[in-house]
């Protein structure tokens, strides 16, 4: 498997790490770009410090305890979603379903790719 984040969508509210059970995901601090590049997104879905503005507007005064779009990861959400271990990924989608950024790619063995749904 081979599991991305489109960065600019990225919220960081770390429901993709606190579902996971195979330890996909870190959340890294944005402003370590070179350490938040790391999961072979394409270019124009990697870290380039520009949240989306659509994603921004809709998550920013949202009060649900996570620190959205926050500099760095205080152990429950803020920073940016990085998928470091794609090949451990058993496809359950519980990140797909949980991520508020929609910004999960999947794609599996066989090239078909799954993106993140969040209602």
């Amino acid at each position: 498997m081979k599991v991305y984040i489109n960065k600019p969508l990225c919220t960081g509210c770390q429901h993709c790490k606190d579902v996971c059970p195979v330890a996909v995901f870190e959340l890294r601090d944005r402003g370590d770009v070179a350490n938040v590049n790391v999961d072979g997104a394409p270019a124009e879905m990697e870290w380039k410090q520009v949240v989306e503005k659509d994603v921004y507007s809709k998550w920013k005064d949202v009060q649900d305890g996570h620190n959205h779009f926050a500099e760095k990861n205080d152990g429950t959400s803020g920073g940016i979603s990085v998928g470091v271990n794609g090949e451990a990924c058993i496809l359950c989608q519980a990140c797909l379903i949980q991520c508020e950024g929609e910004c999960i790619h999947i794609i599996d063995d066989s090239g078909t790719e799954y993106k993140s749904i969040y209602s």
